[in-house]
C-alpha cells in the first residue's frame, strides 16, 4: 500500500514542489478573493470584512474559484499537468467544495431541521473519510474487497462498490439539485409573477432537477436504467393501489395552482371553519383563522368539496352589529349618526361607506343595523366589531339616544280568602 500523498512529497525535487505550493496558494487566494465578492453581491452580507469571514467559514464561492483556479493552472504547461501535487489537490478541493455546498443547502432548503443537519454533517464525515482513504492509499484496498460481493439484477451485476458509489454520487448530485432549485425558487418567489403561477413553475422546476439530477447519477455509475424500469413499474403500482389518496391530494393541489380558485392571501370559508391561505403545497393547504388556530386541509378537498373563497374577485369583507334605540328617539337623526361614529373606527373602509338600517321593531326598543366593510381580515375581526361597538355605545351616550333594557311586568294573583 502505498500513499499518493507520501509520493507527491517525498519524490519530487524542493523546487517542484515549491513551484506547486506557490500554485496552491495562488488558488486560495483567488478562491477567497472571488468567495468574498459572492457573498458581499449575491448573499447580501453587509460589509467586507463580514464577507470575508463567510467566505472561509461556509462560502461554496471559495472553494469552487479554488478548484478552478487549479484546474486552469494545470494545463498552462505540460509539467503542471502531470504534477502529482497539484492532481491531488482537486479531490480535497471537491471534498471541500462538496460540504461546503451540502451545508449552505441544509441551511436554505432544511433551516430548523436537526435532522437534515444531521444527515449533511454525517455525509460530511464520510465524504472526508473516503478523501483520507485515497491519500492514504488505502482506498484501493477497500474497493478491491467491496468488487468482491456482487448481486445480479438480470442482466446486470452489480458489485458492492458499484452500489456504494452510486449511493455517493445520487447523493452529491441530489444535493446539488437542491442546492440549484433553492436558488431558483427564491428568485421566483422574489419575482412578480403571480403567486399560483410561482409556486407551479418551482415545484414543477425542482422535480425536474431531481429527476434529472437522479438519472445521470445512475448513469454515471453505469447502472442500466431499463433494468430499474422493471422495478419501478411494479414498484409505480403498489404504490398507485396503496396510496390513492396520497397521488390525489398531489394531483388537486397542481389543479388548484393551475385553475387558481385558491390563491396565498384568499380568505375561505370550508365546513364551518374560515380563515386565511397561507400556503398552497402539492399535499395540502395551509389555513389560518383570525383567532391564530391553523388548519391543514388536503388538497383533495378543495375540489370535491364546496369552498366559500370569500376573496376571490375582492379582498373586502363585509360586517354588522345590531343595537336597539329608545321608541322616542328620531331614526332619520340615529341612522346618520351612527354612520358617521362607525366611519371614524381606523381598520373601516369609508368606501364603501358604512351604512345603517332600521332593521324590525323590537318588543322593547328600535333595531338597528350598522353593516361595514374591512379591507384586512387576516388581523382579525373580533377586534374591529369591538371598536365599532365601543364607537355606536360613545356616539349615542354623547346625543343622549337611550339604548333600553327590557322590562317585563309580573302580576301577583291573590287567593280568594
Amino acid at each position: 500500500m502505498t500513499s499518493p500523498l507520501l509520493q507527491a512529497l517525498l519524490y519530487q525535487s524542493p523546487q517542484r514542489l515549491r513551484w506547486q505550493f506557490e500554485v496552491l496558494a495562488g488558488a486560495l487566494v483567488a478562491g477567497a478573493g472571488v468567495g468574498s465578492w459572492l457573498e458581499h453581491r449575491f448573499v447580501h452580507v453587509g460589509s467586507w470584512p463580514a464577507a470575508v469571514r463567510a467566505a472561509l467559514r461556509e462560502g461554496a464561492g471559495m472553494p469552487l474559484a479554488a478548484l478552478l483556479a487549479v484546474q486552469l493552472a494545470r494545463h498552462a504547461t505540460p509539467w503542471l499537468l502531470r504534477a502529482p501535487l497539484l492532481k491531488l489537490a482537486l479531490p480535497v478541493l471537491g471534498v471541500w467544495l462538496l460540504t461546503r455546498v451540502a451545508l449552505r443547502v441544509s441551511h436554505r432548503a432544511f433551516q430548523g431541521s436537526e435532522g437534515v443537519r444531521l444527515l449533511v454533517r454525517s455525509v460530511n464525515v464520510l465524504a472526508w473519510l473516503t478523501l483520507l482513504l485515497h491519500l492514504s492509499g488505502a482506498l484501493p484496498e477497500i474497493i478491491e474487497a467491496l468488487d468482491g460481493f456482487s448481486v445480479h439484477l438480470g442482466r446486470q451485476r452489480l458489485t458492492g462498490w458499484t452500489l456504494l458509489r452510486g449511493a455517493a454520487w445520487v447523493v452529491v448530485t441530489l444535493v446539488m439539485a437542491l442546492w440549484l432549485s433553492s436558488l431558483l425558487e427564491a428568485r421566483l418567489l422574489a419575482s412578480r409573477l403571480e403567486v399560483n403561477l410561482r409556486l407551479v413553475v418551482s415545484r414543477g422546476l425542482r422535480a425536474a432537477i431531481f429527476t434529472v439530477a437522479l438519472v445521470v447519477a445512475l448513469q454515471m455509475v453505469g447502472i442500466d436504467l431499463t433494468v430499474l424500469g422493471v422495478f419501478g413499474g411494479a414498484l409505480g403500482v403498489g404504490l398507485g393501489l396503496g396510496l390513492q389518496r396520497i397521488a390525489a391530494n398531489y394531483v388537486s393541489g397542481f389543479v388548484v395552482l393551475f385553475e387558481r380558485s385558491l390563491r396565498v392571501g384568499d380568505n375561505i370559508r370550508l365546513d364551518g371553519f374560515q380563515g386565511r391561505v397561507l400556503d398552497i403545497k402539492t399535499r395540502y393547504t395551509l389555513v389560518r383563522s383570525p383567532g391564530g388556530t391553523e388548519s391543514v386541509v388536503p388538497n383533495e378537498m378543495l375540489i370535491s368539496n364546496r369552498i366559500e373563497n370569500l376573496s376571490y374577485t375582492d379582498p373586502n369583507v363585509w360586517q354588522s352589529t345590531s343595537v336597539g334605540v329608545a321608541y322616542g328617539c328620531d331614526p332619520l337623526q340615529v341612522l346618520p349618526l351612527l354612520e358617521r361614529a362607525v366611519a371614524e373606527v381606523p381598520r373601516v373602509l369609508t368606501q364603501p361607506a358604512p351604512s345603517a338600517v332600521l332593521a324590525e321593531f323590537g318588543a322593547d326598543a328600535l333595531q338597528i343595523t350598522v353593516g361595514y366593510w374591512i379591507a384586512d381580515p387576516e388581523n382579525g375581526t373580533l377586534n374591529v366589531r369591538g371598536a365599532v361597538n365601543l364607537a355606536i355605545w360613545r356616539a349615542l351616550r354623547e346625543a343622549g339616544v337611550e339604548i333600553p333594557f327590557a322590562q317585563r311586568v309580573v302580576h301577583l294573583a291573590r287567593r280568594g280568602t
